[in-house]
């Protein structure tokens, strides 16, 4: 059986995104847990200020991380020559 690139490339990123939730999932459970080790039962309102501050803060690393890394020039570079076109006056002067 044949794949086609574009079924590949599906396939591909719907796996990663797959993967990407269930790793959230585990980061999330695990700062939840973390935040409550260090809180006294109770204190439910305030875990959640702390988790929320602290999943923003990261999430504000992690984007800001991932555009300067956009903005490196990396991968080979596609150079698209176009012809220009030709006027009369170019063709007179043998441009």
């Amino acid at each position: 059986m044949e794949l086609k690139p574009t079924y590949l490339g599906t396939m591909i990123s719907l796996a990663t995104i797959a993967f990407g939730l269930i790793a959230a999932g585990a980061w999330n459970k695990f700062i939840s847990d973390a935040i409550a080790a260090f809180l006294r039962p109770g204190n439910g309102v305030l875990a959640e200020l702390i988790y929320a501050v602290l999943v923003t803060l990261i999430a504000i690393f992690v984007v800001q991380g991932l555009a300067k890394l956009a903005q490196r020039d990396i991968g080979p570079k596609i150079i698209i020559e176009t012809k220009r076109k030709t006027s009369a006056k170019d063709s007179e002067t043998g441009v």
